[in-house]
């Protein structure tokens, strides 16, 4: 007995989304295709029904965590009030460092992208655009061109701040890290 289409969509997007997560904890190459349809429920037969290859599979999967990851900063930036020390702050917690099943995809995915295929880069690069408009838009004074500028460093300074935190092996010097980090931007952003 055939499987409807709706069925086929709702396999496909529950593979995609398990990807998304899976890759963000464990990395591109951290995660085989049969564990991922394992874990979301399907044999790994079925996997070909869905993706001409692997490498089909990732990029839609980065795709897809970078938009998740897009859509909780976009939240937190469109805070009437103390967007940007707010952004700062949720970006570089703790709670962020450590839900890497759930973070921003900007960060954990970085190393694993630049070794990916162009349409995963592509898709990193539209989302690092929007992160550096969304920036200069919460970055007050200056001309347009410094504004970006300065959206440049201050997203340098976030993906590298929780990329460190979360690799060294001493939790006071990872909350140290976070929260100068958070401090340092906070005031040169003001």
């Amino acid at each position: 007995m055939g499987h409807s289409q709706a069925d086929k969509t709702e396999s496909h997007d529950r593979i995609v989304r398990v990807a998304a997560t899976r890759f963000r904890e464990a990395g591109v190459d951290g995660v085989g295709v049969a564990d991922l349809m394992k874990d979301a429920g399907l044999t790994h037969g079925g996997f070909y029904r869905h993706f001409a290859s692997r490498d089909a599979l990732v990029a839609e999967a980065i795709e897809r965590a970078l938009n998740d990851g897009g859509a909780a900063v976009s939240a937190i930036a469109n805070r009437k009030h103390a967007a940007l020390p707010a952004l700062i702050d949720a970006y570089l917690s703790v709670a962020h460092r450590d839900g890497l099943a759930t973070s921003c995809a900007v960060t954990t995915l970085a190393g694993d992208v630049a070794r990916c295929s162009e349409r995963a880069r592509s898709a990193y690069s539209r989302q690092v655009a929007i992160y550096l408009e969304l920036l200069s838009r919460l970055i007050v004074g200056g001309t347009r061109k410094s504004r970006r500028a300065r959206a440049i460093a201050a997203l340098s300074a976030l993906v590298g701040a929780v990329s460190m935190a979360r690799a060294v092996n001493d939790e006071a010097l990872s909350r140290e890290i976070l929260e100068s980090a958070a401090n340092e931007l906070k005031a040169a952003l003001k």
